[in-house]
């Protein structure tokens, strides 16, 4: 049985990934972490600097401004640490790098099986339609924090490793020209309570082709967290993705 503390189990995604890691009989939760404590059948805390028990995995769902306490305890205790949140700039990015070489790291912007399998079906197809338009469309519920979403930014970073010369455009507000053709446009709506929308549209001449994920619950994610938790805590010290673990 695998000892899981949770990180951020106050939130929308953490209190599903509580409800997940319960029903999963070969795990046991520790504890949890939030800013905002609930009251909650486990022993909680405000931030990770103050857990005193001990873990197998720590399974992240908090928030981007929360990566240094996280961090600190999961490279002081030598827990494997599984970050499922966005948002991050280049210097926590940086700092999840660093971490790496210490502990068993897994990081992905989006815990879903599908999600990852659609950005490997869009690098395929960008490599194969040269000279086609590409577009990213994300939609969201409207609590969403960040935008564009962590799921869009992969699936555009994954068209950069085929295209290199991308650049990326976030909406076209203001701008009076025409489309460049490195451009790979990135677009985000936000309204009612849509839990996640993903479509890459390549564009050519007088064709249209559109790769497309959508999520009908969050619970996809916290079981996709949980089998990366599964899978990291027998691994050395590194920088695992959803390429590893599919692999």
């Amino acid at each position: 049985m695998y000892r899981v503390i949770i990180s951020g189990y106050s939130g929308k995604m953490g209190t599903v990934l509580t409800k997940c890691v319960k029903e999963d009989e070969s795990l046991q939760l520790v504890c949890g972490v939030s800013k905002d404590k609930l009251e909650v059948s486990f022993n909680a805390y405000s931030k990770m600097s103050d857990v005193i028990e001990t873990g197998d995995v720590i399974i992240d769902f908090s928030h981007h401004s929360c990566i240094g306490d996280v961090l600190d305890y999961a490279t002081k205790t030598k827990t494997p640490l599984v970050i499922a949140t966005t948002g991050f700039n280049e210097e926590e990015l940086g700092k999840i790098l660093d971490a790496s070489k210490i502990i068993p790291l897994f990081h992905s912007s989006n815990m879903s099986l599908g999600v990852n399998v659609l950005v490997k079906l869009v690098k395929e197809a960008a490599k194969m339609l040269n000279g086609f338009d590409i577009e990213i469309i994300e939609k969201h519920h409207n609590l969403k924090l960040d935008s564009p979403s962590g799921t869009a930014v992969m699936i555009a970073n994954g068209i950069k490793e085929v295209i290199p010369e991308s650049e990326f455009t976030y909406g076209r507000h203001g701008r009076s020209e025409k489309r460049d053709v490195t451009e790979v446009g990135i677009h985000a709506v936000r309204g009612g309570t849509i839990v996640g929308e993903h479509t890459t549209i390549f564009a050519g001449h007088d064709e249209l082709v559109e790769l497309k994920h959508t999520a009908q619950s969050k619970d996809i994610f916290a079981k996709g967290a949980i089998v990366a938790a599964k899978f990291l805590v027998n691994q050395e010290p590194g920088y695992y993705n959803m390429n590893n673990m599919l692999d």
